[in-house]
């Protein structure tokens, strides 16, 4: 049975279409890219998930359940997420964000305990940040950010993990890094890719989006063509094998 199911997901932005009859099924462990130009409706989808948008059409089910009979809560602890953008206008600790992650499991008004705490430091870890709990998160790197962002959401203890483009403004070390650090959880995740080559190299399975529409799925041998990102991104490439067996992506100027 599929953990996460998109069914003719369809979302507009007044005249101009966000997602169109958009499906999507991703069965449990699985790492799971979405690709796409910018415009292409990745994060536009993503958020239709995590219930930052509401489509305007079709359905969305998590784990059979369809999302709407869930209270948000309920949600927030089946779906983890770590955006690309993380500003925070006070200057909170590191142990700070990451128990916000147990939010989901609090009645409203209560306290954190020392179980909440334990669950933080196992997260902080997890993504290699032990002894950071009283650093603020403002002092730390970019790589340390979203790393601490991933503890947040490994804190809520969820069986999925939505990643909306999560590496964008990170050096190649520490893009690396945090998806090794994904790719070691053992969880079901759906991660938007600006990077063809990242994709190709963590994803079980890639969807590709253009205009709002899954122009191509599957292995990642199976997408990433030469024909097909031409057709997407209008650039030249050669694909290669990696000495890992994964496709590299080189590409032609002009």
């Amino acid at each position: 049975m599929s953990i996460l199911e998109c069914r003719a997901l369809t979302k507009n932005y007044g005249a101009k279409t966000g997602l169109d009859s958009v499906d999507l099924t991703i069965e449990p462990g699985r790492i799971v890219g979405l690709l796409g130009p910018n415009g292409s409706g990745k994060s536009t989808l993503l958020k239709c998930i995590y219930r930052v948008l509401h489509q305007d059409a079709g359905c969305i089910f998590l784990d059979g359940k369809e999302n709407t009979k869930m209270g948000y809560k309920e949600t927030a602890r089946f779906l983890g997420v770590v955006a690309q953008h993380n500003i925070y206008d006070f200057d909170f600790s590191v142990r700070d964000i990451v128990l916000m992650g147990r939010s989901p499991h609090k009645k409203t008004m209560e306290q954190d305990n020392a179980e909440d705490r334990r669950i933080a430091r196992e997260a902080l870890a997890r993504v290699g940040l032990s002894g950071f709990e009283e650093r603020t998160f403002a002092e730390l790197s970019g790589g340390e950010q979203q790393r601490v962002i991933l503890a947040r959401a490994l804190a809520q203890q969820t069986r999925a993990l939505i990643l909306d483009e999560p590496t964008n403004h990170l050096d190649v070390k520490y893009q690396l890094q945090l998806l090794n650090t994904v790719k070691s959880l053992d969880l079901t995740v759906v991660a938007a890719f600006h990077d063809l080559n990242l994709a190709g190299l963590y994803c079980d399975e890639i969807y590709v989006l253009k205009d709002g529409r899954v122009r191509a799925a599957g292995a990642p041998w199976e997408v990433l063509t030469a024909p097909l990102i031409e057709e997407v991104y209008g650039v030249h490439a050669d694909i290669l094998p990696g000495k890992d067996g994964n496709p590299r992506i080189i590409y032609y100027a002009g």
